[in-house]
């Protein structure tokens, strides 16, 4: 169970954010919680099919800022696609109002996420053991460091995330017209931090010199073709846990390198 603080601090300022935006009434006192479903039947529980949805009335400011950091709502979800760490919430939020307005139930399959319009499908995938499943992403969040989406609690049972909390994922925007793609992960899929992308190979090599000399010793430069054009691609790694991931993402940020991102290979 994934329920902290911050997180709650996190909720209510939004809250009162997109309250104040949007004339919506105070987040109400969850309602008692209902026993989990057995695993099994978890895994019976559908995913939601993408369709064409409006945007939400509550929920899509132009941007909302959270804990001194703002937040641009994306006007087209349309190519999303991003790697990163997932989180779940819970208990804590189960029947408290969504930023659209909507109930939170954490036994159906919704996400949060701090850009996505509302509301977006995505599919989401553990990079670690090749699970996918479809979220209807209806919230905001989550607000803690190095986090892309926050997922519900069968959601994240379905991708066997409960027990850790977090997991190394790939979210990508659908469209109501296309099905879900395979993507290419299982449990021995190799996680790494990106510290840098350049087309020159001497500024690679210039920022690995730079890690080594700051102690960084498992880093190396990847040679890689990306639509017609070579990129060198500096990695550090593999990480073999998202906790030895956020280290390796806050040692960057203290040598001035603050867009530190996961990469999967």
């Amino acid at each position: 169970m994934r329920s902290s603080s911050m997180r709650n601090l996190a909720a209510l300022a939004l809250a009162a954010v997109l309250a104040g935006c949007a004339g919506a009434p105070p987040r109400p006192t969850p309602a008692p919680i209902p026993k989990p479903p057995d695993p099994a039947e978890i895994e019976k529980i559908p995913e939601p099919v993408p369709r064409a949805e409006p945007r939400s009335a509550r929920g899509n400011p132009p941007f909302y800022d959270v804990m001194g950091k703002r937040y641009f709502v994306m006007a087209d979800a349309t190519g999303y696609v991003e790697r990163g760490i997932a989180s779940w919430y819970g208990p804590g939020f189960h029947a408290a109002t969504t930023s659209n307005g909507e109930r939170y139930d954490m036994y159906a399959m919704t996400a949060a996420h701090k850009t996505l319009p509302l509301p977006t499908y995505v599919q989401v995938t553990n990079l670690k053991n090749g699970r996918s499943v479809v979220v209807r992403v209806n919230d905001r969040g989550p607000f803690k460091e190095g986090r892309i989406i926050d997922l519900s609690y069968t959601a994240a049972a379905k991708l066997d995330m409960l027990r850790d909390g977090t997991t190394f994922v790939e979210v990508r925007a659908l469209d109501a017209a296309a099905p879900p793609t395979q993507v290419q992960a299982s449990a021995s899929s190799a996680i790494y931090v990106q510290a840098g992308a350049f087309g020159s190979e001497a500024n690679a090599y210039d920022l690995l010199e730079r890690l080594r000399a700051n102690g960084i010793q498992q880093g190396f430069v990847r040679k890689d073709t990306v639509d017609g054009r070579t990129l060198y691609r500096v990695r550090v790694g593999p990480v073999a846990s998202v906790d030895e991931f956020d280290r390796v993402v806050e040692r960057l940020k203290s040598l001035g390198i603050p867009d530190a991102r996961l990469a999967a290979q």
